[in-house]
């Protein structure tokens, strides 16, 4: 049977050999940028967990992971796989953030790799569900899907030595490239069959820059540019959503082409925009798109000299094959989980077998495979929370965040790759109303008991000696000024009342 098996393996993989040219050098760059973006993922949430998610935070673990042991009994740890589990003080928290910020420098450096990134990947997924609505965003789901995958493509070592790594698996690199195809096509195809008339008109990027949730100066400009800018725009958009994708599983001309296409993108999106880790993540996923002969050209002649690929051959002995077997294994679970997820993004969940929505939502608490397409419905209007204290009820004084429009006067800023997440998701929260955003009633409540840990998330906190006697939140609509109006005033916003979220509230009941 083993004779068989070993005769007819190298048929089948010859359909998913890579080429001449071997992935050494794509993978150390890629675990490298997989690293930087681990360590920033870490540093920002450890910065900002107390105030979200601690003790005396916004949304506390523990209450949460009792309100899901109390209604989902033992299924609540399938359902909400986390460590916290174990452990939901903030110590430990905290320790899980700092560890895996600590463990991406090692994953930087090459030490440890595959354990390291076991213990990466189980630590987020560990935050990311014990994190609840601050957690819940693409990027999220993309670094662990990420990060899951690249435990089977690290090199099994202890110390960094690339002259010695053998090429990695060709079953990884094609499960790379489906990530990324099914990234990019998600998010074009979402665009046209949400039937949003914005996209199909090609007048979306008339809204997006000031509407999109934390614009950067340079979102400012390009807002003032014509219309037939902004079109043009939409139109390289779907083709780098829409065509380029394609080509990720071309031959090798066309592949380095979907690559730079992709990695323009992105490099666009976050000179516009503040999207934590998201273009970082996504570019190093494209890396996995060029081999070692096109990277070596623009590689330190240091590294390049210490490996030599044309000695690197894979050489299948029995173990090899066992443990290519079951790579090719996990390659068709994901691609069928994949295929499911593209199969919602085009023609609906709805229209899907039963089975298969089961079959995803069995493995979706452990996100090694996502859903993915930002943006499908393009908002044209910017509301915008603005929470307002008061110990009279007459002279109200307004909170200040960090990032998130406030002060008409004050700077766009440049924040990414950190992503300050309270501020993110108050822009979530302004499209709706609070009724269906109950955390947001926790961050009134935090703030009326004075919990420093929350206040911490402000910039300018008006009452810094005691919590007012009430806080209310009100709407308005907000706006990017014109040259004239900035000249003149000074002003990146213009604003407009539009009415109130949530109104006044003490806690003496008054």
């Amino acid at each position: 049977m083993y004779k068989n098996v070993s005769s007819l393996y190298p048929k089948v993989a010859r359909v998913l050999e890579l080429g001449p040219h071997p992935y050494v050098l794509s993978r150390w760059l890629f675990l490298r940028l997989l690293g930087i973006v681990y360590f920033v993922a870490f540093l920002s949430f450890w910065l900002q967990l107390p105030g979200l998610i601690g003790s005396d935070g916004i949304l506390p673990v523990g209450r949460f992971l009792e309100m899901a042991d109390t209604n989902f009994g033992s299924r609540a740890y399938w359902l909400v796989p986390s460590l916290a589990w174990l452990d939901s003080s903030d110590a430990f928290l905290k320790f899980l953030a700092l560890g895996g910020t600590l463990l991406s420098i090692l994953l930087i450096l090459g030490f440890l790799t595959v354990p390291v990134l076991v213990i990466l990947w189980v630590f987020y997924l560990s935050l990311v569900n014990a994190g609840q609505y601050f957690m819940s965003f693409q990027w999220d789901n993309l670094l662990l899907e990420t990060g899951f995958l690249a435990i089977f493509l690290a090199p099994i070592q202890v110390l960094p030595r690339l002259s010695r790594e053998s090429p990695p698996s060709s079953e990884v690199i094609w499960l790379y490239r489906f990530i990324l195809f099914r990234l990019m096509f998600s998010s074009g195809i979402g665009k046209l069959t949400s039937g949003d008339p914005t996209w199909r008109n090609f007048t979306a990027l008339d809204f997006h820059y000031y509407t999109q949730p934390l614009p950067n100066p340079v979102a400012w400009y390009i807002y003032q540019l014509p219309e037939w800018f902004h079109k043009l725009s939409v139109g390289f958009m779907f083709f780098a959503e829409l065509i380029i994708p394609f080509f990720i599983f071309a031959p090798r001309r066309l592949r380095f082409v979907a690559g730079a296409g992709i990695i323009l993108l992105q490099v666009l999106i976050a000179l516009t925009g503040n999207y934590a880790f998201f273009n970082l993540l996504t570019i190093a996923l494209c890396v996995l798109l060029f081999d070692d002969a096109f990277l070596k050209r623009f590689l330190p002649s240091k590294i390049k000299d210490s490996i030599d690929v044309r000695q690197l051959t894979n050489r299948l002995t029995h173990k090899a094959l066992y443990k290519r077997i079951g790579l090719a294994i996990l390659a068709l679970i994901i691609l069928f989980l994949g295929l499911i997820q593209l199969g919602t993004v085009v023609i609906g969940s709805q229209n899907l077998p039963i089975v298969f929505r089961q079959a995803f939502l069995w493995v979706s608490p452990f996100r090694v495979v996502n859903n993915y397409g930002l943006f499908r419905v393009m908002t044209t209007s910017r509301p915008e929370i603005i929470i307002e204290g008061s110990n009279d009820g007459e002279n109200w004084l307004e909170y200040e965040f960090k990032y998130k429009p406030g002060d008409r006067k004050r700077p766009l800023p440049w924040v990414a790759p950190h992503q300050p997440r309270l501020d993110w998701q108050m822009w979530f929260a302004a499209l709706g109303n609070s009724q269906n955003n109950p955390w947001f009633v926790n961050l009134v409540v935090r703030i009326l008991q004075g919990s420093p840990d929350v206040l911490r998330l402000f910039e300018k906190n008006p009452f810094p000696s005691a919590p007012p006697r009430y806080l209310r939140a009100e709407l308005y609509e907000y706006r990017f000024t014109n040259f004239d109006t900035k000249r003149t005033t000074g002003d990146w916003w213009q604003r407009e009342l539009i009415g109130t979220y949530f109104y006044p509230i003490s806690l003496n009941g008054d």
